[in-house]
């Protein structure tokens, strides 16, 4: 599978927005072994904004962050612990808009397998893994209707050990996967790509 992921992404040519919003990075890091795993995150019920939520380890571009990759490592570094040289960007996937306006870039990476997670307690209330075969089953939870802009997008919603995995998350997961395992999971394009 890995390489497979590999092959698309060198020849993917992710969506770019061309706005000035604040941008963000997430890492979507996947264990380089037969049956890949993908990292993710439960945020902490104690913050501010997408308490208790899944997500990919990530946050805001930081000024002293030389681009958008740095971000997306840093973050990761600060939340799970995983080290910026623990990790290769294959590809990037398309920016999305999340809810609060942050145009979101997602970078791909591959980790070993072995590697030692641990979850920040001020930012994190969990740390888990989901075999991609999970996802690529497509044995979802349901499908959501998601309002964004006047606009409406039905996106997948999975759960995974009492995990929910649903909105800006599973849509990442979606177009991982069918760029980069022709999985023919059906997706409607997200209302800012349609503005475009």
């Amino acid at each position: 599978m890995i390489k497979n992921l590999r092959q698309k992404l060198a020849d993917y040519q992710p969506r770019r927005f061309t706005t000035d919003r604040p941008q963000a990075s997430v890492l979507v890091a996947l264990t380089d072994e037969a049956d890949p795993t993908v990292i993710l995150t439960q945020r902490s019920s104690r913050l501010s904004t997408h308490q208790g939520e899944v997500a990919f380890p990530g946050g805001k571009h930081d000024l002293t962050d030389a681009d958008l990759v740095t971000t997306a490592l840093r973050e990761a570094h600060e939340e799970v612990a995983i080290h910026p040289n623990e990790v290769e960007i294959i590809g990037s996937l398309g920016q999305l808009m999340s809810k609060h306006q942050l145009q979101v870039t997602p970078w791909v990476g591959i980790v070993r397998p072995d590697i030692d997670l641990k979850a920040n307690p001020g930012e994190l209330d969990a740390v888990f893994r989901v075999p991609l075969s999970f996802f690529m089953e497509d044995r979802r939870l349901r499908t959501d209707e998601i309002h964004f802009r006047g606009k409406t997008t039905y996106v997948p919603a999975w759960q995974y050990d009492g995990f929910i995995i649903w909105g800006l998350t599973a849509y990442l997961m979606v177009e991982l996967l069918n760029v980069g395992l022709d999985a023919g999971i059906p997706m409607k394009p997200r209302p800012e790509h349609l503005q475009q």
